[in-house]
């Protein structure tokens, strides 16, 4: 049914495989990481390596439908994505956890947070994040417009290789900008990530990401948490971002970073770790 030696978490009530990684003195206290779409837990190898070497105990898992977990054909939405990580948190009886999410894993943290992590969560990071929404509507005039996620769609169901190249070499890590020296390691590791997990998951995870309102989540969050944000970040725009989840937060603490990219915990993991170490050890 379930193995930490194989490090799957079966949901029996719904037939989904999640694939995580658990490294670290159980008696550590555990660092729970989200990744963002449509990567896996190993978009953070880095972190992991260096808050295990910290003495921490580090977790991340693959979304449904994303890396090496089920490719499932329901279930792509925040409320079944924050479910999923309930079930693994209380798989390995995590207490005193810290939470730290990317992008769309950064509304998947601030959901579970919201919904389940009451006495099990002493704090929170949102780097990068969606929250509190990213579109464009009368109440949220900041945001991007439905076509900017029509587009993705369109890419991902037309090419989703090619896509899955182009996202990386430009705009996510900023290497379509002027004077910028693009990495193929890393433009191929995200493409190696992306073309892991499941063409429907990741098509519907677009609506997932672009169209929650997390606004009702962020405003029950109670622990201190911690909100960082590029300026320069290309894919979650931070007018429509941060700024404004570090004010519906109860306890929370805003850092934007000049000219830093989306992928900023890959091009800058020296400055945000730093940040994020400051910040759960103070």
């Amino acid at each position: 049914m379930t193995g930490a030696e194989t490090n799957i978490l079966q949901r029996i009530s719904t037939s989904v495989q999640l694939f995580y990684k658990d490294w670290g003195p159980k008696s550590a206290q555990p660092i729970v990481f989200h990744h963002g779409w449509p990567l896996s837990s190993d978009d953070w190898d880095n972190q992991m390596l260096f808050f295990l070497g910290k003495g921490f105990r580090v977790i991340a898992h693959d979304r449904r439908g994303h890396g090496r977990s089920s490719q499932v054909s329901d279930g792509h939405d925040m409320d079944h994505y924050a479910s999923d990580v309930a079930a693994m948190i209380d798989y390995l009886e995590l207490r005193n956890a810290i939470h730290v999410g990317h992008s769309t894993g950064g509304g998947e943290a601030a959901r579970y947070v919201a919904r389940y992590g009451k006495g099990r969560v002493t704090k929170l990071i949102l780097i990068a994040a969606v929250p509190p929404s990213m579109l464009k509507t009368g109440a949220n005039p900041g945001g991007l417009p439905i076509e900017a996620f029509d587009g993705l769609r369109s890419q991902l169901a037309a090419n989703r290789s090619q896509f899955y190249r182009d996202f990386p070499s430009g705009p996510f890590y900023g290497y379509n900008r002027p004077g910028a020296e693009p990495s193929q390691a890393v433009i191929s590791n995200w493409w190696r990530q992306g073309m892991m997990g499941g063409a429907k998951a990741h098509y519907e995870g677009i609506k997932a990401f672009s169209e929650t309102d997390f606004t009702e989540d962020l405003k029950s969050i109670t622990v201190p948490t911690l909100v960082l944000h590029g300026d320069d970040d290309q894919i979650v725009p931070i007018g429509a971002a941060a700024p404004l989840s570090a004010k519906l937060l109860q306890a929370g603490t805003l850092k934007i970073y000049e000219k830093l990219p989306h992928g900023l915990c890959t091009t800058h993991a020296d400055v945000v770790n730093a940040d994020i170490l400051a910040f759960i050890t103070a």
